[in-house]
């Protein structure tokens, strides 16, 4: 071992409470209370708003043993962190443009994809888009608590952080804070979820002079000693988003795809992978490198509605035994997509796939609609039409026996755009290859099994991020599956050690992916903005399953109708009668609209981050009453809000997904607990409002809103809880939000039904 902070890379997350807890220390985990004396209980305080997770960094020594104040001849220790968010002064978000694993044509340059705040041109002013607070210092035990403000520093020019007064939202006045324990260890705090700006919300992904207080960046640590030289030594830390689901685990994590570089690019099991090349006699381990993968699989049921994937993983487990049933265990493996090979075009690959039997090719002789179907990407005029195009037929009826979904049931890296298209999902080329030898026979079913060369306190940190798919993500995006992202196996390079950015502040449009290290806000800068978008737009996922070459298309519909107009002297006439006849054509033409190409799939993004379906959990009289939902029912998980500006607002809102029987992890039971109930209103609304037919009110559909004035519902909720929530709703100093005139368009997923 070396001397090292763990974990390599922390995570912390945003809340908008005064109150905290620890992040977890293994992957699936709940967090701990701030005392470690026990997981924390509650997510929210008592008025409903969401508690910080602080990220706590430790110090170990070549040994494995830990440093604090308290050993031997230590001094002191002292802290440094610096953090950033580069946002505003990035690329527009687009999807899997800009990612140098496709080479370079695939650059930002090469693809001319714009920059956000592309008005402001001149290097100088551009830098100043970067909200960055500069290296914040602390050392010391129960050390006063130090802020990641706008506050000036002495030996670090650059500070820089958007206006105190916003026109929209809330303005940005800290990126966290960082506090130490009794023993010296470091605790990192995020920002309090705000985003804010001066200019209409215009886009999903980054509207002009909008910020948020997401954000990363390096933690460096100081050991002086009596007897010996200072031991320095950095790690990295990621603001993220809270985690809604904490003991929901991602099929493929940011540890699987942390892994997965160390063991392509970094040999670091070179008995599996040497320079590149996967052995073919490497053993893989059933409960390392399998049942994990199997368990995530069947805990998405909580979040998401993927009743094939549950399908797919009962009744699996008499294929532990190499011995036996390779054949059962070969077929189970059949259905797992091979990831896709990025060094060559999209067309063709293992990801556009979504069934593996049932559907042939057929051309349509006739079209069924009198649409079309026309290219919008990269300004492609090539059309589709549907009489002449290659369709996807199902087999006859006596030949259907073998439809299933291919697994992972996840969409794809990139099922949006139609460029550097990755329709569904893939586990990655490590998961991939272990499951394998897994089919092959080519492991052990040994629970005393060797763990791999890595930390798991370093697993645990990442474990609970998403690692796959990567459009752009939850916490951080694809630039973390670039191995010049590293310096070592689960360690960023830093740009600072080779001479970096101290003197002259940091570059707005630099990519890391090139290499030469990372400088602070680089791994969260290619994020939505505000953060709040990722969990209003990338829930669902529309992905047709037929065409390669397609995600999106414009539908351009024509109605025609004949028109036949008689006139009479009289209003009962007689044919033959008519004064005068006119006959002529109608032609109406609506404007078009892009949309998921069909025949689609209906598919998810990432459940246990941004939950979708999941089961009502309140039990109680006064909790019913509050949720207008009978306990175990199937619900929207965000119902009530309605629109992006009121996610934006009211995210906080939103319910943690809990296990109700933890106490025995063989029979999981998850709901929803703690969500802001007394923010909604409810009413049932009879479909004959929209059919016009009375008769139909007697069925009835849920309508869950938040009021114009959101003080108006919470004050008529007389709970300790509402006056709590209303006192803090006063207190705010946020400021409606407006939407530009064209609108935000579209979800990514191409509807607005979010049933």
């Amino acid at each position: 071992m070396v001397s090292k902070i763990s974990p390599s890379v922390g995570v912390a997350r945003l809340g908008n409470s005064n109150e905290y807890y620890l992040a977890p220390d293994k992957i699936g985990g709940l967090p701990y209370k701030p005392d470690l004396s026990g997981p924390v209980q509650n997510f929210k305080d008592d008025s409903g708003r969401v508690k910080k997770q602080g990220q706590l960094f430790k110090v170990y020594d070549d040994d494995g043993n830990e440093i604090t104040l308290d050993t031997p001849n230590v001094t002191s220790i002292e802290w440094t962190v610096h953090l950033a968010n580069k946002k505003a002064a990035w690329y527009q978000y687009s999807e899997l443009k800009g990612n140098l694993l496709y080479g370079e044509a695939n650059s930002y340059q090469n693809q001319g994809v714009e920059f956000r705040n592309e008005n402001v041109t001149d290097p100088t002013e551009r830098q100043k888009l970067i909200i960055d607070a500069g290296p914040r210092t602390i050392s010391g035990a129960n050390a006063a608590p130090v802020l990641c403000d706008s506050s000036a520093l002495a030996n670090y020019p650059h500070v820089s952080f958007p206006p105190s007064n916003v026109e929209y939202g809330l303005p940005i006045t800290s990126l966290g804070e960082l506090r130490t324990d009794a023993e010296g260890r470091l605790i990192v705090f995020g920002g309090s979820g705000n985003a804010g700006g001066d200019e209409p919300l215009t886009s999903y992904g980054g509207s002009n002079t909008w910020h948020d207080d997401i954000s990363d960046g390096p933690v460096y640590c100081t050991v002086t000693f009596a007897d010996k030289d200072p031991l320095n030594l950095q790690a990295w830390v990621i603001i993220g988003s809270p985690d809604f689901a904490p003991e929901i685990v991602n099929i493929s994590t940011l540890s699987d795809t942390m892994f997965d570089v160390g063991v392509r690019n970094f040999d670091l099991v070179p008995d599996m992978c040497e320079n590149g090349v996967f052995k073919d006699d490497y053993v893989a381990n059933f409960q390392r490198d399998i049942l994990p993968i199997i368990q995530r699989m069947g805990r998405y049921q909580w979040v998401a509605n993927v009743q094939s994937m549950m399908a797919f993983v009962n009744n699996i487990w008499e294929l532990t035994d190499p011995a036996t049933n390779q054949h059962k265990r070969k077929k189970f493996f059949s259905y797992f997509r091979e990831p896709n090979d990025k060094s060559i075009a999209q067309q063709g690959q293992p990801q556009q796939r979504l069934f593996k039997e049932g559907l042939v090719p057929a051309m349509t002789e006739e079209p069924q609609l009198e649409l079309a179907y026309e290219g919008g990407g990269n300004g492609s005029s090539h059309t589709l039409e549907q009489k002449s195009q290659t369709d996807t037929q199902l087999l006859p009826d006596n030949e259907r026996s073998n439809l299933f979904p291919m697994m992972p049931l996840n969409s794809g890296s990139n099922s949006v755009s139609n460029e550097t298209i990755v329709k569904f999902l893939a586990l990655n080329d490590t998961q991939y290859f272990l499951m394998k030898q897994w089919s092959e026979g080519k492991f052990e079913n040994n629970p005393s099994f060797t763990p791999y060369p890595v930390d798991d306190k370093d697993e645990a940190s990442v474990g609970n991020c998403v690692g796959l798919p990567m459009c752009p993500g939850i916490e951080v995006t694809w630039s973390m599956q670039n191995s010049n992202v590293y310096s070592a196996p689960y360690v960023v390079s830093d740009q600072k050690g080779k001479g970096g950015y101290n003197g002259t502040g940091l570059t707005p449009s630099r990519d890391e992916c090139e290499g030469g290290g990372c400088e602070p806000g680089d791994l969260t800068k290619r994020m939505a903005c505000p953060w709040q978008a990722d969990f209003f737009q990338c829930t669902i996922q529309v992905v047709n399953f037929t065409n390669d070459d397609y995600n999106k298309a414009y539908n351009h519909t024509n109605i025609t109708n004949q028109v036949s107009e008689r006139w009479y002297a009289t209003d009962t006439p007689t044919p033959g009668q008519e004064i005068q006849s006119l006959d002529f054509d109608t032609n109406t033409v609506e404007e078009p609209v892009r949309q998921p190409l069909p025949p689609a799939y209906y598919s998810y993004w990432w459940p246990p981050q941004s939950p979708w379906d999941v089961l009502a959990g309140e039990n109680s009289l006064a909790g019913q009453v509050s949720s207008n939902v009978p306990s175990g029912q199937q619900m929207n998980y965000a119902r009530g809000i309605n629109n992006f500006v009121q996610m934006v607002e009211h995210w906080y809102a939103l319910a943690f997904i809990r296990d109700q029987n933890a106490a025995n992890e063989d029979f999981p039971y998850f709901t929803e607990v703690e969500r802001n109930n007394e923010l909604f209103n409810y009413k049932e609304l009879g479909v004959g409002t929209v059919s016009g037919n009375g008769a139909d009110n007697e069925t009835t559909i849920p309508v869950f809103y938040i009021d114009e004035d959101a003080t108006k519902t919470v004050s008529g909720k007389k709970s300790a809880k509402a006056l709590k929530m209303l006192n803090f709703l006063e207190e705010r100093a946020f400021k409606a939000i407006k939407v530009g005139d064209g609108g935000l368009g579209f979800p990514r997923s191409g509807t607005r039904n979010r049933r």
